[in-house]
């Protein structure tokens, strides 16, 4: 218990440099990066640059790093897995900032993408059955704690150097698009890679201690933070041209950002995943209990994540105010709890995930014909954002946890959580657009009446 609050403490601390120095490091250079990129006026360059940071994002993702890790004993070489992620967040970062550019329908785009994906993933379920969940939690691994902040601004940047009066609402849509990069990649995957043996991680593993997660942590995010340092010094050579002291600033900023990762996620995994794999375990073979759990966890691990702070943050700023973090909050809280309870529901009858992909991700793009547009976009990105540290740190160990204490296979039944917390809140983002839209129609309804009166009583 003594560990366990040690490791919250770090969590909070974390959280509170990491929020500090994102916003004044990355999310500043990938917001700057965009507007260099559209004013230079050249779609080669456009494109290399884009496909390059997407690529080294996710080298660099702490998230993705988790998950090799906990594949370890299933896909080899480790490196395999983060450099098909990397080449799908690259591809497709790319196609979602053309569209930004070209200014194609978000709507009608998500459409296209899901239907080559079911397709795809209906192929390889026949073929080779394990890797279906581990493409669609693909995409939510890989938009992590760093990724999210750096795409949402790169995005934010590039959709303000377009100029017209829609580009910033723009902005928002594009990390939605991007993780269906990694869930096509790993599919492709998926049709070649034939020696997996799901069987292999039904094991209970010794998980590191608190300082050996500190120790791992000080050397990757290390190795994390560095590409974005690079990135900082490149421009500000070639373009940004930052006075001394903003420069000083960024650096300090970058110093914040790595501390708050590094205490951030040592205590993350060194407190939380233990406790989520023993509660999981604890509680498994009460499924109305196991399935209650799911929902209150669901409704709290939002709250702490990183990436879900970054985009209520850039929410709240793009709106003026007019949507608020804490509705954004509850929505995705909600989303997070419905998503548990299927992943519990799972777990306890071995369903495939497809029969709750494909019928949840077909409501999500239904929705997108009666949902405001900036609604839509935010909720594909909300969802996205909600699956990093927290997801991979409490949540998949707590479904582990009870896949082995039921005895039912962790690959096929335990992975699938992140995709399902990551398309809930898609939906209940879009219920509330729809709301807030009819709320917004009838007040405005209202105060025509009331301006009508108001001129009748001058005029009398």
């Amino acid at each position: 218990m003594l560990w366990f609050l040690l490791g919250a403490f770090f969590l909070v601390v974390g959280l509170a440099l990491f929020q500090l120095g994102a916003y004044e490091s990355t999310s500043v250079i990938a917001e700057d990066i965009g507007k260099y990129i559209v004013k230079k006026r050249s779609l080669t360059l456009f494109i290399i640059v884009s496909f390059m940071l997407g690529f080294l994002i996710i080298v660099a993702e702490p998230s993705v790093r988790v998950l090799s890790d906990q594949l370890s004993a299933v896909i080899q070489p480790t490196t395999l897995l983060v450099y098909t992620i990397a080449i799908g967040v690259g591809l497709f970062l790319t196609l979602g900032l053309l569209r930004i550019i070209f200014n194609i329908s978000l709507r009608m785009l998500l459409i296209i993408l899901y239907a080559a994906v079911f397709i795809l993933a209906v192929v390889v379920n026949n073929l080779n059955p394990a890797f279906i969940p581990l493409a669609f939690d693909a995409g939510g691994f890989a938009s992590g704690p760093l990724s999210v902040p750096f795409i949402m601004s790169l995005a934010y940047g590039i959709s303000r150097a377009r100029g017209d009066k829609a580009s910033e609402q723009d902005s928002f849509g594009l990390v939605g698009i991007t993780v269906i990069g990694p869930i096509f990649a790993i599919l492709v995957l998926g049709l070649f890679f034939k020696d997996i043996s799901p069987e292999t991680m039904n094991s209970v593993t010794v998980s590191p201690t608190l300082f050996e997660y500190i120790v791992q942590y000080t050397k990757d995010m290390a190795i994390a933070i560095i590409p974005f340092v690079a990135f900082f010094v490149v421009f500000q050579i070639i373009d940004f041209k930052y006075q001394k002291r903003k420069i000083i600033k960024v650096l300090i900023a970058f110093v914040y950002t790595y501390v708050g990762l590094v205490l951030f996620l040592a205590g993350a995994n060194g407190a939380f995943s233990v406790m989520g794999t023993l509660v999981g375990g604890y509680f498994a073979n009460n499924a109305l209990l196991l399935i209650l759990l799911g929902a209150v966890f669901g409704l709290l691990v939002a709250a702490p994540e990183p990436s879900v702070v970054a985009v209520n943050r850039q929410v709240e700023e793009v709106t003026a105010g007019a949507i608020s973090g804490k509705l954004m909050l509850g929505a995705i809280s909600i989303g997070v709890a419905v998503a548990l309870i299927l992943s519990m529901i799972r777990i306890i009858t071995q369903v495939n995930l497809l029969w709750f992909v494909i019928p949840g991700y077909t409501i999500a793009l239904v929705l997108t014909f009666f949902t405001p547009k900036m609604f839509s976009a935010i909720g594909f990105d909300s969802g996205s954002a909600v699956t990093g540290a927290m997801t991979s740190a409490f949540l998949m160990p707590f479904a582990i946890g009870a896949s082995l204490a039921r005895n039912v296979d962790v690959l096929t039944n335990a992975y699938g959580l992140v995709v399902l917390a990551s398309m809930a809140p898609v939906i209940t983002i879009q219920v509330l657009g729809i709301v807030y839209a009819r709320r917004q129609a009838i007040e405005e309804k209202f105060v025509g009446v009331d301006d009508i009166m108001d001129l009748r009583e001058v005029t009398e």
